[in-house]
């Protein structure tokens, strides 16, 4: 089930945006067997059968440093249709399954690469986390309030810097190969998606509408009226109001006795959100759901990740699963025609070895060769 149920996905083990851009395709329908390392776990993040990121994914361990264990993935590399890989530039290349030695084996492979620097460039055989590659990017600077940035968690730069930009391309890839009939490589790294995602700001400072300083413009929690609040309970709601229109509403509906001249004349908009802030500690944050929520204020509640499943909205259009005890998102996006099963439960590292090498035409005794 799902749009890309045909397409057979490897999947090399490692960290960050590749094993979420793995878990997007095989939502999607994809057939993606993640290559681990050994079938211990190396105690970097949760063990593969508890990892979300390893939902609906099969599972084998090769030893790719040893002849046979690489020859083993070059023969898969042979039947699929994309690889994903995370490694630094060049280790792929060492280790002997790089994109000149799989695309021999099949031309028409997608080979995606996403690091944090990219393949390229100064940087990009140094080492770095999220926030490093935000941080030269305008984004982190842009994030937090006016004493210093906050890290807003590792979302901005992984997983939409690196494994968003990763799928797209790779499916633009594939969208592509139904014409020429070839494969290519996708170089995805997370300072370029990142910096893609900051086009807002570049937009709108081109026309002096978004100055350099943090909690100053209408995004970044300066304008009054998008902007968190606390409730009388110390819980918090979020205000979106930008269209006056949506702020007449809102005004109305919490009682604020003034009308400010000019809803974006920002030397108002301290004083707006001191009315604001006044008005949203005298009522608990479900008693403002009760009297806001729904309404073209644009209000919300602010859920933490254990309390947003519960959430009416999230409850009524299922974007929220348990399975064997683990609450966990739905597949997204949805389709009308060809939908996404509910992904299958995390495996072990290695449980589908030996049925991958049958697959693959291996004999008994080659497979206990490569079997620990």
């Amino acid at each position: 089930m799902g749009p890309l149920a045909g397409i057979l996905v490897i999947e090399m083990k490692g960290i960050g945006p590749a094993p979420y851009a793995g878990m997007l395709l095989a939502d999607m329908g994809a057939d993606v067997i993640v290559v681990e390392r050994s079938f211990k776990h190396a105690g970097i993040g949760p063990a593969p059968d508890r990892d979300i990121h390893s939902r609906g994914k099969r599972s084998i361990v090769l030893n790719i440093k040893e002849a046979a264990g690489l020859e083993a993935l070059l023969r898969l590399v042979e039947s699929a249709d994309m690889l994903i890989e995370g490694f630094r530039p060049g280790v792929a290349e060492r280790l002997g399954f790089g994109p000149e030695a799989c695309l021999d084996r099949n031309a028409r492979l997608i080979y995606g690469r996403v690091t944090g620097w990219g393949q390229t460039g100064p940087l990009a055989g140094a080492a770095g986390h999220d926030i490093n590659y935000i941080a030269i990017t305008g984004a982190l600077a842009a994030i937090g309030g006016r004493r210093k940035p906050v890290p807003p968690l590792n979302l901005l730069g992984d997983y939409a810097g690196g494994s968003l930009f990763l799928v797209n391309g790779m499916l633009a890839a594939l969208v592509e190969r139904s014409v020429s009939g070839k494969g290519q490589v996708v170089d995805a790294a997370i300072t370029d998606g990142a910096a893609s995602l900051m086009s807002v700001c570049h937009g709108l400072g081109a026309v002096g509408a978004w100055q350099p300083v943090r909690e100053s413009n209408l995004l970044d929690g300066g304008a009054p009226f998008y902007a968190v609040y606390e409730t009388a309970d110390g819980a918090h709601v979020a205000i979106g109001s930008i269209e006056p229109q949506f702020y007449a509403l809102l005004l109305d509906k919490t009682g604020i006795d003034f009308q400010p001249r000019d809803q974006f004349d920002a030397q108002t908009w301290p004083q707006q959100a001191e009315a604001l802030a006044a008005v949203f500690k005298t009522r608990t944050q479900a008693e403002w759901c009760e009297l806001l929520e729904g309404t073209d204020v644009c209000f919300a509640p602010v859920l933490d990740y254990t309390k947003a499943p519960a959430h009416r909205h999230n409850r009524s259009r299922k974007t929220y699963f348990t399975d064997a005890g683990v609450e966990q998102p739905a597949p997204a996006p949805r389709f009308s025609r060809t939908q996404c099963a509910r992904p299958g439960q995390p495996k072990k590292a290695g449980a589908d070895t030996r049925d991958v090498l049958q697959w693959l035409g291996m004999t008994e005794a080659q497979i206990r060769a490569l079997m620990p």
